[in-house]
């Protein structure tokens, strides 16, 4: 998983090597920010069909950009994998304020739910890197946490408040409880796991304190 997929070190035109993740973001330009959007959004595609180890031109082709782009913005394996899965943590946890204002709390909630099950069906195309023990990947489940597992507290929070949902449930609870239900099954997508996930809400109405006023 730690696939070397550009010399290292900085080359006679600046641009950066292994390390350039770790140093100090500076903006982009706004092309070269569309190359890398749109080398992740293919890397998330190709990963999940092809696996992670799949060939960088599929990647880089399928975004529309030569391998060099891909090679400049992510000069390791590693760094594609993890910028892969932060991309889509923080999608996850940017979606919840915004369908807090555009919901009542438990349907906020359930939106949620289903827009985190989507998360975790792209997630999939990662394991195997996510998995390996490689000590790159060490952090990403504490980003992991620290990114959902507010989003999804405030959530509760909101809809516990409502009466909507019962409130004896962690965050952790149900990060962790999505995920089981979201396990890869036989034959089965996404749409199942999303059924499963529908039932897990309904459980979370059952004892719900319906005293407490709605907003």
């Amino acid at each position: 998983m730690t696939e070397n997929m550009a010399p290292t070190g900085v080359d006679s035109t600046g641009s950066a090597g292994p390390g350039a993740l770790e140093r100090a973001p500076r903006r982009l330009r706004a092309d070269a920010q569309r190359n890398i959007d749109s080398l992740l959004e293919a890397a998330k595609a190709v990963f999940g069909t092809s696996g992670v180890d799949a060939p960088a031109k599929e990647i880089a082709d399928l975004a529309g950009v030569g391998v060099g782009t891909l090679y400049r913005h992510f000069p390791q394996r590693s760094d594609l994998v993890k910028a892969v899965f932060q991309r889509e943590v923080d999608a996850c946890a940017d979606a919840a304020p915004a369908l807090t204002a555009a919901y009542e709390p438990g349907v906020a909630l359930a939106k949620w739910l289903h827009r985190y099950t989507e998360f975790l069906a792209t997630k999939r195309g990662l394991a195997t890197a996510l998995h390996s023990g490689d000590p790159a990947f060490d952090a990403l489940p504490g980003y992991f946490m620290q990114r959902l597992g507010p989003a999804l507290g405030s959530l509760l929070e909101a809809a516990t408040a409502s009466g909507e949902i019962r409130a004896d449930i962690s965050p952790k609870d149900l990060l962790y409880a999505v995920a089981n239900l979201s396990l890869p099954m036989t034959d089965e997508g996404v749409a199942y796991s999303q059924r499963m996930v529908a039932l897990l809400i309904d459980g979370l109405r059952y004892g719900a304190d319906s005293s407490r006023p709605r907003s």
